[in-house]
């Protein structure tokens, strides 16, 4: 697959020379800085040292008041709470963390997921039910509920009230809730509007202990829970997600809970964690609770209190992941025979895929999976409860929401953002939608959408590249979207022996740069197509990693993309 790499213009370099001279650091980690806004000596010490006393004050979130004035009054009347949230990682823990801090001081609490596969996403009438016969009168839901008009009416007609912390965008009308914490919302001036769901929660109970003259190191206690949901949401990872991501790794990597402990154990973990290991690792597993089994699963590790418990719950979610891995890689074989099948000559836009045997929960992994192969708008759908039932992942400046809406007469339901979006249709209206799809996206979608991009923040040669400013760099995350891990690009490299092809995936390389000295072990993961000649130039986007072995430490350059120079 072709990829365009967008080097970007030169920077200010009064600004880099500037800030090379207030920081002593690297011009190459000064250009990075400079790019991503950080152009004074103030300013990188906020960058590489955030404070959590920095966290803006919860009560500028609209309903704010309302919400922890509700929860108080619960509180005082007795009243049963439910903790309410979606079954993935941002939604189980959200849950957690509400129950978990609110059980220290109160014990009249219960939670609720809803089920993947009978319910569906957000807030259910079944929950509601569950609600009232176990005698709760106040829903908190955290990660859902935006959007829930009819539910949360179906609730007050049973006298139960409910908070809402959401994060997703809400419609035109909101929920008739006694409080709706969204900064999302267009009447709402709190100036972060790029929270978690978790992190919603976070922020209510941040005001609930500020009113309440509780110590905020208590909640600070759960801030792995809301790293580990801003990593997974791929939510932007600067403003207040960064400083929270920061003191919850810090968690994460000296005390965590019991079951994030077990699970760093199952994963098998030895070195500190970062937003990769979180990702990769503890999330997927956390997720897989949600689709192979229940999600309750996946809360019952997550505020389990003591090791022994966390040990055998753990162990039972990596056992889920692993089926969650067999259904993910016989799906995207089939999936991707699918699309081959078409031929080279195949001249569409998108790819809307349908088998009624595809397991529904890990319809949204093969859907990514197949936009690695074919950078393409896709959709993957499957047979559940009578309908066919889909996942729709996009590419990059591409609002598949968008083009899913244009389609909604031949719907059920749909719903999602512009990346992502899941939709319901009647079984016989799938061979419609496929074609209707195609002829949306191939109207509105540009070739240049169809062109994967990597984005490199700066050309550098071998002899740039050391321990020093490998060190800096790590400083620089957590990492995630709006401050990625650096990429960068280095030119007139060549082989110092033959590649070597492992696993028939991936490309293991040892280069240097003409003119340099200095020479890298590589590593391109499945970029096993290329194929390198010995004396032949090309250029490299990358990452840098340190490689651990046996104790042996060195630094490896982890491939993005090559360029080939053809003769």
């Amino acid at each position: 697959m072709i990829k365009e790499w967008k080097i970007p213009t030169k920077e200010d370099n009064l600004l880099v020379t500037e800030l090379v001279n207030s920081l002593n650091i690297s011009p190459v980690i000064c250009q990075l800085l400079v790019r991503r806004g950080v152009n004074t000596f103030d300013k990188a010490k906020t960058f590489f040292r955030p404070e959590i006393s920095s966290l803006h004050d919860p009560f500028y979130m609209k309903d704010m008041d309302k919400a922890v004035a509700r929860l108080n009054d619960a509180i005082f009347n007795n009243e049963k709470i439910l903790i309410y949230g979606d079954y993935d990682v941002d939604g189980t823990t959200s849950v957690a963390l509400a129950f978990s801090f609110l059980r220290e001081i109160y014990d009249n609490i219960d939670f609720y997921i809803p089920d993947r596969y009978t319910e569906g996403y957000g807030i259910s009438k079944k929950g509601i039910d569950y609600a009232q016969e176990s005698g709760a009168s106040l829903i908190i839901a955290l990660d859902c509920g935006i959007r829930a008009i009819s539910n949360v009416n179906y609730a007050n007609e049973k006298s139960i009230d409910f908070i809402i912390c959401d994060h997703h965008l809400p419609g035109d009308e909101l929920p008739n809730a006694v409080a709706v914490l969204d900064p999302k919302r267009k009447d709402c001036l709190y100036p972060y509007d790029e929270l978690s769901g978790c992190g919603i929660g976070f922020k209510f109970l941040q005001g609930f202990c500020l009113q309440n003259t509780i110590e905020l190191e208590q909640l600070y206690n759960y801030l792995d829970l809301v790293a580990v949901s801003i990593a997974s949401d791929i939510v932007p990872m600067v403003g207040e997600n960064r400083t929270l991501t920061w003191y919850g790794l810090k968690k994460l990597n000296s005390k965590p809970l019991p079951g994030f402990k077990a699970l760093i154990d199952v994963s098998g973990f030895k070195n500190k964690l970062d937003i990769t290991n979180v990702v990769f690792g503890i999330g997927p597993r956390i997720n897989a609770a949600g689709r192979i089994g229940h999600a309750k699963s996946a809360v019952e590790l997550l505020i389990a209190e003591n090791d022994e418990q966390a040990s055998t719950l753990a162990k039972n979610l990596n056992l889920n992941n692993i089926e969650r891995k067999e259904y993910d890689e016989s799906i995207t074989i089939e999936a991707l025979a699918q699309i081959e099948a078409r031929g080279k000559t195949d001249e569409t836009k998108s790819n809307v895929l349908y088998n009624d045997e595809w397991h529904k929960g890990i319809i949204g992994i093969v859907a990514s999976r197949c936009i690695e192969k074919h950078y393409k708008p896709t959709i993957i759908l499957t047979k559940s409860n009578g309908s066919a039932t889909g996942s729709a992942r996009s590419v990059e400046g591409f609002d598949i929401y968008e083009a899913i809406s244009s389609c909604s007469h031949l719907l059920d339901q749909y719903g999602g953002h512009k990346y992502a979006a899941g939709l319901t249709m009647p079984l016989e209206n799938v061979p419609a939608f496929q074609l209707e799809f195609e002829s949306v996206v191939s109207s509105t979608i540009t070739e240049d959408e169809l062109i994967p991009k990597i984005k490199v923040d700066a050309e550098i040669n071998f002899e740039e590249i050391n321990f020093s400013l490998y060190n800096i760099i790590k400083q620089m995350g957590p990492f995630g979207p709006h401050n990625m891990q650096p990429v960068f690009a280095t030119h007139n490299v060549r082989l110092k022996n033959k590649a070597r092809v492992l696993k028939d995936l991936h490309l293991k390389l040892f280069v240097e740069q003409e003119g340099s000295e200095v020479s890298f072990d590589a590593i391109g993961f499945n970029l096993s197509e290329f194929s390198i000649k010995l004396d032949s130039p090309f250029s490299i986007a990358y990452t840098i990693e340190e490689n651990n072995y046996m104790g042996n430490k060195n630094l490896q350059l982890v491939l993005k993309d090559i360029k080939t120079i053809n003769p």
